[in-house]
């Protein structure tokens, strides 16, 4: 955000977490972020969502990943002909005090890797590549790289150019 000149605090509240699509997720979660601090809130929901498990993990991703992990998911993908995913992420606003809302979706098309790669990032990325940069996976790219094509950088620079507008707005 900090390129928008936006300043971004990140506030100590309890996310209640809705089982639901990640943008009900994350809206709902920003809402109940905003009542409790009386202020803007921002929160994100983030998934993998492998075509041939029908979606899977997709919202339940931060559980799988906890619970049978990177080498789990190989194991479901081992005989999958289609390996083709997407990480997708849904940025919830809620500002309770003027009574605004809105959800900024972003996703990264690829594919789930046979093996892991990398050290870098953090839950799958190791497993994904996006498609067009030559087989790499996230966990293998820089910050400004992953940031540049990933689900979650496209989604908070939706969020930005959305806040940006309202500050423009105020002038």
């Amino acid at each position: 955000m900090a390129p928008f000149g936006i300043r971004v605090l990140q506030a100590k509240v309890k996310k209640f977490e809705i089982q639901a699509d990640i943008q009900s997720v994350s809206l709902h979660a920003a809402r109940l972020a905003s009542m409790e601090l009386v202020a803007p809130a921002v929160v994100d929901d983030s998934g993998l969502f492998v075509d041939a498990l029908g979606g899977f993990p997709g919202p339940y991703s931060s559980y799988v990943q906890q619970t049978i992990g990177i080498s789990g998911v190989l194991r479901l993908m081992k005989e999958a002909g289609d390996r083709r995913a997407a990480f997708r992420c849904a940025v919830g606003y809620a500002d309770v005090t003027r009574g605004l809302e809105a959800v900024f979706l972003g996703e990264a098309k690829g594919y789930v890797r046979t093996r892991p790669a990398g050290k870098g990032g953090f839950g799958f990325d190791p497993i994904f590549s996006p498609f067009g940069i030559s087989g790499k996976s996230f966990a293998e790219m820089s910050d400004e790289e992953k940031s540049r094509l990933s689900h979650r950088g496209m989604a908070f620079r939706k969020l930005a150019n959305f806040l940006a507008g309202m500050q423009g707005e105020r002038r």
